[in-house]
């Protein structure tokens, strides 16, 4: 894994093959420093997911494909069954990685049956397995296009005057390219509906004040940065048309995963009459999960609570408990944007029949 920065930016796509390797954009570095990491194994994308080098459920799909097709390469074995066993271990090892994302198993499985169903030289299994992965990023970049455009069709009607907020960041960082939440953004923005972002800065890891904010200032989109607890404020105020954020897993139910601090905004929008939506492609919809109840919350190091950088916030003897996610109950949420319409929570499993194809 090696490191090269870049020194400037005209499009962002965290997640793309070159040549003979993945180029990663280091998302623990940004604001402050655009570098792009390279992958050339499975162990060292493995690696990336966990510490959050790349981030965001669609994002993290792709990059685990990539894994996957990486992991291929390094099998050394011409026997087909061999080979197979020796892919699960690879894709084993990436799903211990990030355990709330439901994309990432639903990459490394699409990737599976793609090995499973072919019955071809170890050599076209591995070509196969990387064309799969490339593929599956270029679709995820034209899902979220097509979220973005089915979001302008339930966003309040306030030509220049829509003021939207997010949580966290559910852009082009967090996806293969375009973005969720934030494609919903950058469409309003770009049919001149949009007046201003307001972006949660979404501690413990600040993605919105990091992530969410570098986005909009790439491509001129007024942003204003508030804290988590300034939410309920500026809905108070009346300066927030609606609430758009993406989604790491959605039970059949509507219940949504999100970055933590996500089930507290849908409540004050609730409080305050502010429609609450979830843009998420069809692939972090969770089909064997009747409710959010059983969805896996990731638990993550105390270090991203009791410190800021290198400084410390806390005194010695406080304990910590640091829940990387939380889940909306569907009831606080208006609609769920997809690549295919906008759909009530409890219409999602008119969606169903598509998980296969």
């Amino acid at each position: 894994m090696s490191s090269a920065p870049f020194a400037s930016v005209s499009q962002v796509y965290p997640v793309v093959w070159v040549q003979d390797r993945v180029v990663l954009i280091d998302q623990t570095r940004l604001p402050q420093e655009y570098t792009l990491v390279e992958i050339s194994r499975s162990e060292d994308m493995a690696h990336a997911i966990r510490t959050m080098i790349v981030r965001g459920a669609p994002a993290i799909g792709v990059a685990a494909a990539y894994g996957m097709a990486l992991g291929a390469r390094e099998i050394e074995t011409q026997d087909r069954g061999k080979f197979l066993s020796h892919l699960e271990q690879v894709a084993q090892q990436l799903r211990q990685t990030r355990p709330t994302a439901v994309n990432l198993f639903w990459a490394i499985e699409r990737m599976l049956r793609v090995a499973r169903q072919t019955v071809a030289p170890v050599t076209h299994l591995q070509q196969l397995l990387l064309e799969e992965a490339q593929r599956l990023g270029e679709e995820d970049v034209r899902t979220c296009e097509a979220i973005g455009e089915q979001g302008l069709r339930v966003l309040p009607q306030s030509p220049g005057e829509l003021r939207l907020l997010t949580h966290c960041n559910a852009g082009a960082l967090a996806t293969a390219g375009y973005g969720t939440a934030l494609g919903v953004v950058r469409s309003a923005w770009r049919s001149g509906r949009l007046e201003r972002l307001y972006a949660d800065e979404t501690r413990p890891r600040l993605q919105g004040a990091k992530l969410t904010t570098w986005e909009c200032v790439q491509e001129g989109i007024p942003v204003t940065l508030i804290t988590d607890g300034m939410a309920a404020h500026c809905m108070q105020r009346g300066l927030v048309d609606a609430v758009v954020v993406g989604a790491d897993r959605i039970a059949a139910n509507g219940d949504t995963a999100n970055k933590i601090g996500t089930y507290s905004l849908a409540l004050v929008a609730q409080a305050h009459g502010v429609p609450f939506y979830v843009a998420a492609p069809l692939s972090t919809i969770d089909f064997s999960l009747t409710t959010g109840t059983q969805i896996p919350i990731e638990e993550r190091d105390p270090a991203e609570v009791y410190q800021v950088g290198e400084t410390v916030i806390c005194p010695d003897g406080v304990s910590f408990y640091n829940p990387a996610f939380d889940v909306t109950p569907a009831w606080l949420i208006a609609g769920i944007i997809t690549e295919f319409g906008v759909f009530k929570p409890a219409s999602l499993t008119q969606l169903q029949e598509r998980v296969a194809q």
